[in-house]
């Protein structure tokens, strides 16, 4: 989402009074009949101002393109990053200032005009008083867009036609590495959890289809209820664009996880995204010395691969499982979303 840079209201208030005074600076040498003239020069100094200010606040509400027309994915995403209520709330802040500016530039301009001029002045600074008191009444709705637009400037472009893998698991079990095996992406990967901060994407191409794959941030075992930000942005990639989900376990534990953690983890995700394919991928096999222990884990052999993301073993295998799988038509299902 692409939203401007936010001014405070003090930077909005002088752009638009030096505006007015630019202009009433240039009524002063033009010919105009000495009863008229400082009402003119007044009346210009205030309607310039208003309108340097509503075009500045009509530019940063038609930058935000309205949530509802963004993919369900976007509207999750922003609800968790920084929330649509207020998103709506802070630019229905805007509109109100912009309609309240209109009105105080009708009535001021009316004001000087039927007032004689020796008035004009003090008529000039008692709008800009209002005008002034108007836009510092949306202070804290211009502080909330400006933080919204530094945690949003990082929000992952989706490519909503490509066939797309979501990698999930575990923090530190593997997901960045095998991101890095399997498309162009390069992450930052390091030896601590919560190393994914964010969503991260990479492309690839098997038989000219375009893939996408996303590598999600750490999931914990718990409730949704529960999960922090990092957790959720996790939980809105499974939710509107997998068509398939990569579950990897780290096998050797080193990430700090125990496998009965991480197998339960795994059920939580079968069970909720029920519809979506899911493939279990046993991680750092390099580490592992026998691995009869796995057997209780595994549920599904056809849908289990022993790897190693750090080698590139076992990736040929998991491409030919993403060259099986098909694209979820979701439009049914976010029309049944619309209706309820």
């Amino acid at each position: 989402m692409m939203i401007p840079t936010i001014p405070t209201p003090e930077e909005i208030l002088d752009k638009g009074f030096s505006r007015g005074k630019k202009q009433a600076d240039l009524m002063r040498s033009q010919k105009i009949p000495k009863h008229l003239k400082g009402k003119r020069i007044e009346e210009r100094r205030v309607v310039t101002s208003c309108q340097v200010i509503k075009d500045k606040l009509k530019s940063i509400i038609d930058a935000v393109p309205e949530i509802e027309s963004l993919h369900p994915f976007y509207q999750d995403y922003i609800d968790i990053t920084v929330g649509v209520d207020d998103m709506k709330q802070a630019l229905g802040a805007l509109n109100w200032a912009y309609g309240i500016i209109t009105q105080l530039e009708k009535e001021y301009g009316s004001k000087i005009r039927k007032n004689p001029s020796e008035k004009a002045t003090a008529i000039q600074k008692q709008a800009y008083g209002r005008i002034s008191s108007v836009i510092n009444k949306i202070r804290k709705d211009l502080d909330f867009l400006d933080f919204a637009k530094q945690n949003l400037r990082n929000m992952p472009t989706i490519d909503f036609d490509a066939t797309t893998i979501v990698i999930a698991g575990f923090p530190n079990v593997g997901k960045s590495t095998l991101l890095t095996q399997l498309s162009s992406a390069d992450p930052q990967v390091a030896n601590y959890p919560f190393t994914t901060k964010g969503i991260q994407i990479g492309h690839t191409e098997i038989h000219w289809r375009s893939i996408q794959i996303i590598d999600t941030p750490g999931l914990l075992d718990r409730p949704v209820l529960e999960m922090n930000d990092i957790e959720m942005n996790a939980i809105v990639a499974l939710e509107h664009l997998a068509d398939a989900i990569l579950f990897i376990f780290d096998a050797s534990e080193t990430c700090g996880f125990h496998l009965d953690n991480q197998y339960n983890l795994s059920k939580q995700i079968e069970k909720v995204f029920s519809e979506i394919p899911m493939y279990y991928l046993f991680n750092k096999m390099d580490l592992v010395e026998d691995s009869a222990y796995l057997d209780e884990y595994i549920d599904d052999k056809e849908k289990s691969i022993f790897i190693s993301a750090i080698e590139g073993e076992g990736v040929e295998e998991i491409n030919k499982i993403i060259r099986s799988i098909k694209k979820i038509d979701r439009t049914v299902e976010e029309e049944d979303d619309e209706y309820y």
